[in-house]
């Protein structure tokens, strides 16, 4: 191994007797240490002498004990390589800690929720995976030219720290971009730029949850992300069933502080929040002093008829805090959503980012505001409307032609992903293992809840599978129901 390494000795002043002695120790402690790894090469001795401004015969004496010792093997021309000391039986002494066990972590944190799946996705032949939006339609040429740009501009100025909140010229952008998409009514001192809708949940339930007391309503089904971010902050969350209205608002318990609702297309089921039950919700959360956190991630894809209003556009109690995210209209990796926030609150979601982050990637925010200044964002997300309710069509299609006496689709014509019913006994996790066989990537709705007794049903994504593909893993699918 040719590697060289900053050694990091710090040796009494020039002159003491004590330079060899301490040199070796030092040496020797970041070997048994780990610091130095087995078949580390350490520097020549000319070179450890000419940088700690010793003798070369001090280093020499130094390699020389540790040879003797064991610690190093000299290889001639190899240089001096650390050794592999350690015998196999002092290996397996090490202590291994039990996975999120030890006394010394949070008691919340001591047996985690499990993390999400990340990471590159296996390579299914057809891959109805959900929340994924189509990579292949991104416009990659226009976002290289503004990523130039926005470097460009970087490099002419003196690197420093940013607005927590975000940069003025982004949120300028977003909220003319939300007025427009969504008739949402806002100004960019309401908006507080986010690492995508994930970093938007942590920073409410900061401020939002009081550990241990703070009652906290989720839709059942709902998403597994949020719950696990309101568990993490020591909240009650209590599930509230959905049916074809959405959330039943009148089985919301009346202590309940925070509710979150995908009103526009709930996650997974694919139904609205209906106009009355909007009603009631916002009613509930003024009479009852609680608020209310929309989650609005796809609520720009709706196909068939006008999109539903926010829930933000209908609040007059400043009780809705609006999150907004670019990972489906755009794609994840980017990392910026966005929160509207009541007045009352916005100082303190500020003070939470920073504490949190400090602030988004300038360079991204800088790319994603020109994007939308120069109405890329807009053109794109029509392109991509037209292309999903195509998919949509499609697939609703192939699903009543080849798997109708077996599921039954639920939801309306919105979002990226349709979720659907099993009408038999087939069951839905045996149903996805073979399908994951056969290359086809499927979820369970079973997989977004927590409660016992609902119906088994598979939820299928069309971002990231081509239309031409759709027809033939409906197909196979249906072989393996039969």
């Amino acid at each position: 191994m040719n590697t060289t390494v900053d050694l990091a000795i710090d040796l009494p002043a020039r002159g003491s007797r004590q330079v060899g002695r301490d040199l070796h120790l030092q040496l020797r402690a970041a070997i048994v240490g780990g610091r130095l790894r087995a078949g580390l090469r350490l520097p020549s001795t000319r070179e450890l002498a000419a940088g700690l401004g010793v003798s070369r015969n001090t280093v020499v004496n130094a390699y020389d004990l540790l040879l003797s010792e064991g610690y190093v093997r000299a290889r001639g021309r190899g240089g001096t390589v650390v050794a592999d000391f350690l015998s196999p039986a002092l290996r397996r002494e090490r202590p291994e800690a039990a996975p999120g066990r030890d006394p010394r972590l949070n008691s919340t944190w001591r047996a985690p929720t499990s993390l999400i799946p990340i990471g590159v996705r296996s390579n299914y032949r057809f891959d109805f995976s959900v929340g994924i939006p189509d990579w292949e339609s991104f416009p990659v040429p226009v976002w290289r030219r503004l990523s130039a740009r926005a470097l460009r501009k970087a490099s002419g100025t003196r690197p420093g720290y940013g607005e927590p909140q975000g940069q003025i010229a982004l949120r300028d952008a977003i909220a003319g971009h939300i007025s427009f998409a969504r008739a949402i009514a806002c100004t960019a001192e309401e908006i507080i730029v986010t690492a995508g809708a994930q970093q938007a949940f942590d920073l409410l339930a900061r401020i939002l949850v009081t550990p241990g007391q703070t009652t906290v309503a989720m839709e059942e089904p709902g998403y597994p992300p949020l719950r696990n971010v309101l568990t993490a902050a020591g909240a009650k969350v209590v599930s509230i069933p959905v049916d074809s209205e959405g959330l039943k608002v009148d089985r919301l318990p009346r202590n309940t502080k925070v509710i979150c609702v995908t009103p526009s297309h709930q996650f997974p089921l694919g139904v609205h929040l209906s106009l009355a039950r909007r009603t009631a919700l916002l009613d509930f959360a003024r009479t009852q002093g609680a608020v209310i956190i929309e989650d609005d991630y796809d609520g720009e894809f709706r196909y068939g008829g006008k999109p539903l209003d926010a829930l933000k556009t209908l609040d007059r109690g400043e009780a809705v805090f609006y999150v907004g995210t670019f990972s489906k209209s755009l794609f994840p990796a980017l990392r910026l959503g966005f929160v509207i926030s009541p007045p009352w609150a916005k100082h303190a979601l500020v003070a939470a980012k920073q504490l949190s982050d400090w602030h988004a990637p300038l360079v991204s925010q800088d790319i994603l505001s020109t994007f939308i200044a120069e109405g890329q964002l807009a053109r794109h997300v029509r392109k991509m409307r037209k292309l999903y309710s195509e998919r949509r069509e499609i697939l609703h299609n192939a699903l009543e032609r080849f798997c109708g006496r077996h599921l039954r689709v639920v939801g309306i014509g919105a979002g990226l992903h349709l979720a659907t019913h099993l009408t038999d006994s087939i069951s839905a996790a045996a149903l996805i293992e073979k399908a994951r066989e056969a290359g086809i990537a499927l979820d369970a709705i079973q997989r977004f809840g927590v409660a016992e007794g609902r119906p088994d049903g598979l939820v299928f994504g069309y971002g990231a599978i081509a239309s031409h593909q759709i027809g033939d893993a409906v197909r196979r699918l249906s072989r393996l129901m039969k």
